[in-house]
């Protein structure tokens, strides 16, 4: 055998991407250009929806070698010459394995996500850094080439292996010419006019991701200036919009405005005006509150007052544009028949809360209603929202937004806002940075049901805390308990934490 080295190229993707058509369609290039080729896979079961490694080798063929190459079965750390990567993530985990390396790897991935269990989970923001990923993988890499490929599979109506097709074309390389590329396409039979244009905007996006990188120039997707916001038609939005650029200072602003349009489609402008009016009683109170107090403050507020109960649930999933996103993700055709299956299990608590305030406590009590109604909705159900009577009965939970106001769940969070903005104003009054931890404790507080219950359980755990050690708690003592609380939603760790520091 000659002294040559194969062609090494590592193919990583989740399940439904193609990565196995992305795969064939290598060894077909090499195999009708000259080139021996072998294709191996290892697939995964445990990472969202099962990501798997291909793997290629090609070797060119020489008549004078009669005999045929033994090629390897897998990667090698430091030994592969091209990885594609149909995710971010998948980026990072090829780096992670060591099979990027700066000295011969042409690292081609897309720069969307798809989050792991892992990441949706988390009581906080568990999200992996995409600028940490990508910096890192442009260290690691000899050649990066990268864009958003989900959305230019979605353009073409194609599938995201194309495009990874398209781009492993625009690197240039392989020693194949894009005409080459292109048979193979071809070749397949199926799906060719929208792979066809799926490979075209990929190749097109590679050729365009080098230009980027020898002007030094920020990526396409980092030049587009963002359009400004139309001005609103409704004089009631219109005057909050006016509150908030006279009330409020300009870096506390786009939170507030975020805020305002986050509480109208959640309630109404009315309920929008409460937001300002209680930043503006912070600011009366706190006249020389710092901006990242306010900012926090302004931030979170409007997080809590858009809690998640039975009427919001049903509202979002009854909007017509939940359905036009869940035809676009499975693409259904237009002659198709589509059918979401919800699967709710509402408990007493939230029926209890949903209801008028001074007929939601009676039924909290015990008594034989209250246990009828309890042994009624004990289990879980489906509700079909593509059916008529399914989507009735959620769109008619939904109708009751008007009634929101009255409700006991809406007593009972007043309360509680009122509370926590009280323990901020009297936090600042002696540590306006421990005021700011006390601010962003609100993150324990989200989603509905028995995730809303824990989380709040230990968010009076923390103020509790925090009413205890008074003066003498540190800024960063609340954020490590904090921390603590979001790293377990059952609430170990926090108290682990709360003995450590005496404060149980």
């Amino acid at each position: 055998m000659t002294k040559a080295q194969p062609i090494k190229i590592a193919i990583l993707a989740m399940g439904g991407e193609g990565g196995g058509v992305l795969a064939d369609w290598v060894v077909d290039l090499g195999e009708h250009n000259g080139y021996y080729a072998q294709t191996t896979s290892v697939p995964g079961v445990a990472q969202r929806t099962g990501a798997t490694i291909y793997y290629v080798e090609l070797f060119a063929r020489d008549e004078a070698e009669p005999r045929t190459p033994i090629l390897a079965l897998m990667p090698l750390p430091g030994d592969v010459d091209v990885v594609l990567a149909s995710e971010l993530m998948e980026a990072g985990r090829a780096v992670q394995r060591g099979l990027v390396t700066p000295e011969r790897t042409t690292l081609v991935a897309s720069t969307h996500r798809v989050y792991s269990i892992a990441e949706k989970t988390a009581m906080g923001d568990g999200r992996v850094d995409d600028g940490a990923l990508i910096a890192h993988a442009g260290q690691a890499a000899k050649r990066f080439v990268r864009f958003d490929m989900a959305q230019a599979a979605e353009a073409s109506g194609s599938v995201i292996s194309a495009v990874l097709f398209g781009a492993l074309a625009g690197t240039g390389v392989l020693p194949f010419s894009r005409r080459q590329f292109e048979e193979t396409i071809e070749r397949g039979g199926v799906g060719v006019k929208p792979s066809l244009r799926a490979f075209d905007l990929g190749h097109a996006r590679a050729l365009a991701n080098a230009d980027d990188a020898q002007d030094g120039a920020q990526p396409l997707e980092s030049r587009l200036e963002p359009q400004p916001a139309p001005a609103p038609r409704d004089p009631a939005v219109a005057r909050l919009l006016e509150r908030v650029r006279a009330e409020l200072p300009a870096e506390v602003q786009p939170f507030a405005l975020e805020g305002v349009r986050r509480l109208i489609d959640y309630q109404d402008p009315e309920y929008a005006a409460l937001y300002l009016d209680r930043l503006a009683n912070l600011r009366r109170t706190l006249p020389d509150a710092q901006g990242d107090l306010q900012r926090e403050t302004a931030r979170h507020l409007a997080l809590w007052m858009s809690y998640e109960d039975t009427i919001r649930v049903a509202d979002l999933k009854t909007r017509a544009s939940r359905f036009e996103r869940v035809r676009g993700e499975v693409r259904a055709q237009p002659d198709q028949l589509l059918a979401i299956n919800e699967f709710m299990h509402p408990r007493i608590e939230e029926i209890c809360e949903t209801l008028p305030a001074g007929l939601g406590r009676w039924l909290a009590k015990p008594h034989v209603i209250h246990r009828l109604v309890k042994r009624h909705t004990k289990a879980g159900r489906v509700v079909k929202t593509s059916s008529l009577r399914g989507y009735l009965m959620l769109y008619a939970v939904a109708r009751l937004r008007g009634m929101r106001r009255r409700t006991l769940r809406y007593e009972l969070e007043s309360a509680r806002i009122e509370a926590w903005l009280e323990q901020i104003v009297q936090s600042a009054q002696h540590n306006p940075a421990l005021a700011v931890e006390v601010a962003q404790c609100q993150r324990l507080v989200k989603g509905y049901s028995d995730t809303h219950a824990r989380g709040l359980a230990n968010f009076q755990t923390l103020m509790g805390a925090v009413v205890r050690a008074g003066a003498r708690l540190a800024p960063a003592t609340l954020r490590e308990l904090r921390d603590a609380a979001l790293a377990d939603e059952h609430g170990h760790k926090l108290r682990a934490a709360l003995a450590r520091y005496a404060l149980a």
